[in-house]
């Protein structure tokens, strides 16, 4: 059986998840946290996670990893079957992963951790993430889904990191520049949560969030 190793917290994590869930892929879940000990290095070559384990050998990169899903799942149906609106969900998937999450991501060391972030390395992902969001604005269709009227893969991806990028520019800007551009990140969200995968997810991030306070 395919093996999931990450931990619930890890957004990235999250989306293989989801897209495993939602598609009904039998997996087991492994607890790891990304390490640069050899016994993680061994099987994700920078410690990150997640990476899944399965016969065949060890893959890491949710993306690499998603997509690996979708060629040996092929009934499972996880991208659309037209090149074109799979292409698209593939583009969304960049936007939200690359462009979005990643930028902010460099802000997450003070917005979540209690560490500091230079006030130009504030300003430099300010200005990026100001680019970015208008650039997903003219793709992303919230219709209610990403792609339009239908649930897809890219969703996945926006349900777990467009909070965080929501979130991070809130504590650091004292706005949330995903909703000041315009994108309703938490109606959306909110719509994702009926599904039982994001359910699922939602429901294990909290279990281990109360796992890991203090006693």
């Amino acid at each position: 059986m395919i093996k999931l190793c990450g931990f619930a917290l890890s957004n990235y994590y999250n989306k293989v998840k989801f897209v495993l869930l939602e598609h009904g892929i039998p997996f087991e879940e492994v607890f790891v946290i990304p390490s640069q000990d050899e016994a993680v290095l061994e099987h994700s070559p920078l410690g990150k996670v997640p990476y899944l384990q399965t016969e065949d050998g060890d893959l890491c990169e949710s993306q690499c990893i998603v997509e690996y899903l979708a060629a040996r799942f092929p009934d499972k149906a996880i991208f659309p079957a037209d090149p074109w609106e799979a292409a698209k969900q593939r583009e969304l998937i960049t936007f939200v992963d690359v462009h979005l999450e990643l930028t902010a991501r460099n802000l997450y060391k003070e917005a979540f951790f209690g560490g500091t972030v230079t006030d130009a390395t504030k300003g430099r992902v300010e200005k990026l993430l100001a680019h970015h969001i208008t650039g997903f604005k003219r793709i992303a269709k919230f219709g209610p889904y990403l792609g339009g009227e239908r649930f897809g893969v890219a969703d996945a991806a926006g349900f777990v990191s467009l909070p965080l990028v929501g979130m991070a520019t809130q504590t650091i800007y004292g706005r949330d520049l995903l909703l000041d551009a315009g994108v309703d990140w938490k109606s959306y969200v909110k719509a994702i949560s009926a599904r039982p995968a994001a359910q699922r997810i939602t429901e294990d991030r909290k279990a281990y969030v109360a796992a890991s306070r203090p006693a």
